[in-house]
């Protein structure tokens, strides 16, 4: 166990910029989804990776309690932008 104050091991740094470049990679998907649409051929090419090869039709429901269902895979990721909460999954 780490004392308090002191540096991260090589693996925890590697393991802090991965969880951060992530994040950022998420929120540069999600301006992508703002600016051009759920139509858009990268936004959908994202979209079915995340759900291999084929995205959901509606009605979706994540793993957040309490969460209602959305109506489609492109309102539950608009969802999930706008909350910041990129790495919920359906």
């Amino acid at each position: 166990v780490q004392q308090p104050g002191t540096p991260l091991s090589d693996q925890e740094y590697r393991q802090f910029f991965r969880s951060l470049r992530a994040a950022r990679r998420a929120s540069a998907a999600c301006l992508l989804r703002e600016l051009y649409g759920c139509q858009n051929p990268l936004v959908r090419r994202l979209d079915d990776y995340e759900n291999h090869g084929l995205i959901p039709e509606g009605p979706i429901c994540c793993d957040l309690p309490g969460t209602p269902f959305f109506p489609d895979f492109c309102t539950f990721a608009f969802y999930r932008c706008t909350t910041k909460r990129y790495f919920i999954k359906v």
